[in-house]
């Protein structure tokens, strides 16, 4: 396998220098299931496992591999996994909240050129949903891309791309028909051979069956959508990257039926840049848009300028992302206070020697 053909680049390979002058070889993650990996290599897809080194010094759950992340790897002994030893820099990261009561970032994908955002036409396609999503997009240092799946069930496909391009400014918006494969063409600028790209959206919208459309082949299980609200189950349940055959390389996820946004609340001026540019105008530089006398946002949105829907989805955000980093505040607290109260105990169990 060439490397490059799953998106091996010469700053890649300047990055390794120090792993292959230690005898290890890079390999690409393309399937992660509880701490066991799939990895490709230069010699073909191989099982991977962690260190204990590499364990040891992982201090988040994030710092882990993730699907298409790249690592350095010892070969396998006596026909075992091969041993990730140290994971590169990511170029990019697609994070969300953790699930649960933790505050803790999972990274979705990784190292990926292009989002694409896959919402169905076929009776559930929400603009405050795609809002969230090209919200966490922008931060994942990703390009974002709204593909709108079942163009063959929608009257008028090209009104609906026009609708969701007033929510998402600056944004390409495509609609696809993956089941009859109309339109497919439309998504090859951002499939060009060597690039990597990640299809996110809710369970139901179709993104197995743009997985085998691209392919060419059935390789992913489909399943049907409830007729009465458009919701699917999830038909594929693990992240895995996935070359296709024109050259790019594709990281298929599980439907995400809620995305909490791990991310800094100035990610908003990427997901809301109309609202960014009507910030400017208002009388003070921090300017919540709420009750602030002078606020050309709030002006905007009572004249019918601004959609009222776009606001509240603005606001919403923005709280949570506020409360979100006010957890972390107080986890890093937290986690400081154990690592002093670890530091006080060993001082205590090792006093200084007495000065003689």
């Amino acid at each position: 396998m060439l490397l490059r053909s799953i998106g091996w680049t010469d700053r890649l390979d300047s990055e390794f220098h120090p792993h292959r002058a230690a005898g290890l070889a890079p390999a690409r993650i393309a399937r992660e299931d509880r701490g066991r990996y799939r990895a490709l290599t230069a010699d073909g897809e191989r099982p991977a496992e962690a260190s204990g080194r590499f364990r040891h010094e992982a201090r988040a759950r994030a710092d882990f591999p993730a699907v298409g992340d790249w690592v350095a790897v010892r070969a396998a002994q006596d026909g075992g996994p091969c041993v990730i030893e140290a994971r590169l820099p990511r170029s990019s990261a697609f994070v969300r909240k953790a699930a649960g009561e933790t505050t803790e970032e999972q990274v979705v994908a990784a190292n990926v050129d292009t989002v694409l955002l896959v919402c169905g036409l076929d009776g559930d396609l929400n603009p405050r949903r795609i809002e969230r999503f090209l919200a966490a997009a922008w931060e994942s240092g990703a390009a974002p891309v709204v593909v709108l799946n079942k163009a063959d069930l929608a009257e008028d496909p090209d009104a609906r791309v026009a609708e969701i391009e007033r929510v998402a400014p600056g944004v390409p918006v495509v609609a696809v028909s993956a089941r009859s494969g109309d339109r497919l063409d439309a998504l090859a600028p951002w499939l060009a051979p060597g690039r990597t790209v990640a299809l996110l959206g809710s369970s139901g919208v179709g993104k197995s069956t743009l997985v085998n459309a691209l392919l060419g082949e059935a390789r992913q299980e489909t399943g049907d959508v409830r007729a009465d609200d458009s919701r699917g189950r999830h038909t594929t349940t693990h992240r895995e990257l996935v070359p296709l055959p024109g050259g790019a390389v594709l990281v298929d996820t599980p439907g995400l039926r809620e995305l909490q946004l791990w991310a800094d609340a100035s990610v908003l001026d990427d997901a809301f840049p109309d609202i960014g540019a009507l910030a400017e105008r208002c009388r003070f530089r921090d300017c919540r848009h709420a009750a602030e006398p002078g606020c050309a946002v709030r002006a905007a949105a009572e004249s019918g300028a601004l959609a009222r829907e776009r606001l509240e989805s603005w606001r919403k955000l923005q709280r949570e992302l506020r409360w979100l980093e006010g957890k972390q505040d107080v986890r890093i607290r937290i986690e400081e206070q154990a690592r002093w109260k670890a530091i006080s105990r060993s001082m205590k169990h090792h006093p200084k020697m007495k000065r003689r």
